[in-house]
């Protein structure tokens, strides 16, 4: 099994913080949010991992990782820095944002689930989200689920709570089929919007499209994505505010409510 991490943008909601370096390399805990990924997949004996960089590209030089540079990552988004790795997009690979952090059995369910394309959701996201936005509808995204556990909405905005089964938390496998269905899904939406039209989001470009947009395009097209739940036991660091908060729950010693450090 592979990884790729994506770890090309800025962070800008994250200043000062990455003023002076990426996203991943800040440190929550005394780690660095890419050392506590690569502890996690070094646990299950996964070695090949790899990093797509892209903003202060030359900061992140760990050993022994494999490393590929989106040179456009200012003008493009995950899809694009995912399919920069495209040469080694082959057999299993698990991609995750290079904004999270999870506990290692998180990271065993994906490992061990069978479907061609699964995706970690958050089900008891809503008390997580409260915690870090004064309105959590605000920023959260629709995501629905059947009730043979496929996705069937994702990363849309919406107003209603019942739209929101859960939170996908930008941690995912494809294997085997899922991940040959994955590539030509791009290529067609790729030539497709080369007639001046994004079919994975009629507002942004291609190059802008999000992981939502190509995941969801994928569900209309007749994929199934299995959705493989949790319940928190993992962080997200998207702004300066999410920073502060964890520190606070981290010195109160109220943190373990949604990820263990000792995990």
């Amino acid at each position: 099994m592979k990884v790729i991490i994506l770890a090309a943008g800025e962070g800008k909601r994250l200043h000062p913080l990455t003023l002076n370096q990426p996203k991943c390399l800040v440190e929550l805990f005394g780690k660095s949010i890419l050392k506590w990924q690569i502890d996690v997949f070094n646990h299950f004996n996964i070695t090949d991992i790899t990093v797509v960089k892209g903003y202060m590209e030359e900061k992140i030089n760990i050993p022994n990782l494999n490393y590929y540079v989106n040179k456009k990552f200012q003008d493009t988004n995950m899809v694009e820095t995912l399919f920069t790795a495209r040469e080694i997009m082959d057999d299993s690979i698990v991609v995750s944002y290079g904004d999270i952090i999870f506990e290692k059995h998180v990271f065993e369910k994906l490992f061990s689930s069978s479907a061609s394309i699964s995706l970690i959701v958050d089900k008891n996201w809503l008390s997580y989200w409260k915690t870090r936005f004064k309105n959590p509808i605000d920023d959260a995204e629709s995501l629905t689920i059947n009730k043979n556990g496929d996705i069937t909405n994702i990363g849309q905005k919406t107003t209603e709570i019942i739209d929101i089964q859960a939170q996908y938390i930008g941690l995912m496998k494809f294997q085997g089929e899922g991940l040959e269905i994955l590539k030509s899904f791009y290529d067609k939406s790729k030539l497709s919007a080369q007639n001046g039209k994004n079919p994975l989001n009629s507002s942004l470009s291609f190059e802008k499209s999000f992981m939502t947009d190509l995941l969801q395009g994928m569900i209309n097209d007749g994929v199934k994505i299995k959705a493989i739940p949790i319940s928190n036991s993992w962080l997200e660091l998207d702004s300066y505010n999410d920073f502060v908060v964890y520190k606070n729950m981290h010195e109160k010693n109220t943190l373990s409510k949604f990820f263990n450090i000792s995990n």
